[in-house]
């Protein structure tokens, strides 16, 4: 399986780290053996060897592709819509930053690539939370997968447990924790009486969150995963800007204090149902089993009607954790082809 990589920061340089570690483990209990082609960034350009590239030496030269030693052909200023439309690979794995106001330009690379007739990994939010129905109905028509595991809870499985684990359920609405960074801050405000804004810091420290973090502690990351699971839950596509969306800014540590006496908790809570989506900072009882997930884990509660409710609690970010679920998304793909 020849692969296209787009974005070389913390997941690409992940999965090349993965890649190169598992491929006898691969090879053997899957016979699956991956070869990545192209890597293409804003900063670097593209580097692409037909053959495969070196995966040792690209994590080596990921600051500067023209240190690359072996045969490929290094553009700096490539044509990359061009590239996809005419090079040869077999999956497109985009995994560049997200922009959940458009979704671009993601979402017009991953319609070429399905357009070209090539599968398609995604891990980038905003095409999928924007455009899923377009971008599904697209590879359908091409014959071509397009999986997007990684979009929410990284290498936690929250998409395939709802579409594949309880494919003989229906599911009728979700709960869940869908940002590790609130969910850190919360912790360390109840846990360690750390004020908001000497938790935020903590976090910015460990890296859970950037240095401008209003998408996590306004709950647009939040929001952005609830559109991508109302749209592959439900078939009801919902931008993140039609639902009522909040953050935990407003929250002091009296409020989290008042909580725990009243054997609550508060965290930054999506609810979603076929009709209508929210994210929002809940006071939860703590018999909840959202109640119970601290620091930066995520967890997900499924609303079923033959076995009631179902969560699964997991790592839902970091490069590591998100290359998993690109891996698991490529392996899917092979199984199937």
């Amino acid at each position: 399986m020849r692969l296209f990589l787009i974005g070389f920061g913390t997941v690409g340089q992940s999965l090349a780290e993965l890649l190169l570690q598992r491929a006898e483990d691969l090879r053997t209990r899957h016979n699956f053996v991956p070869a990545l082609v192209g890597v293409y960034t804003r900063s670097q350009g593209l580097l692409y060897a037909p053959e495969g590239l070196d995966l040792a030496q690209l994590r080596a030269c990921a600051a500067n592709y023209a240190l690359y030693d072996g045969p490929r052909l290094h553009d700096s200023q490539p044509n990359i819509d061009r590239a996809l439309r005419d090079y040869a690979y077999d999956v497109l794995i985009e995994a560049s930053t997200t922009d959940l106001r458009t979704g671009q330009p993601a979402a017009d690379r991953i319609e070429r690539a399905l357009t070209s007739g090539k599968h398609v990994v995604t891990v980038n939010k905003g095409p999928i939370a924007l455009y899923y129905p377009r971008l599904r109905d697209l590879a359908r028509e091409k014959g071509v997968h397009l999986r997007y595991e990684g979009t929410v809870m990284a290498g936690t499985p929250s998409i395939a447990l709802a579409l594949e684990g309880l494919a003989a359920a229906h599911i009728r609405g979700l709960r869940g924790i869908l940002n590790g960074t609130t969910n850190y801050m919360l912790t360390q405000m109840e846990q360690e009486s750390l004020s908001y804004d000497q938790a935020l810091a903590q976090a910015q420290a460990l890296g859970y969150a950037e240095a401008d973090p209003t998408a996590d502690v306004d709950g647009w990351d939040a929001a952005g995963k609830a559109s991508i699971l109302s749209a592959a839950l439900f078939g009801a596509p919902r931008a993140p800007q039609t639902m009522s969306v909040s953050g935990i800014g407003h929250l002091t540590l009296d409020d989290l204090a008042q909580a725990r006496a009243q054997d609550k908790r508060y965290k930054l809570v999506v609810r979603l149902t076929p009709e209508a989506g929210q994210v929002r900072a809940e006071a939860l009882p703590l018999s909840d089993p959202l109640a119970s997930v601290m620091g930066a884990l995520n967890a997900i509660t499924l609303e079923t009607d033959l076995l009631g409710e179902v969560t699964l609690i997991g790592s839902g970010a970091g490069g590591l954790s998100t290359a998993t679920a690109i891996l698991n998304d490529l392996l899917a793909i092979h199984r199937a082809t």
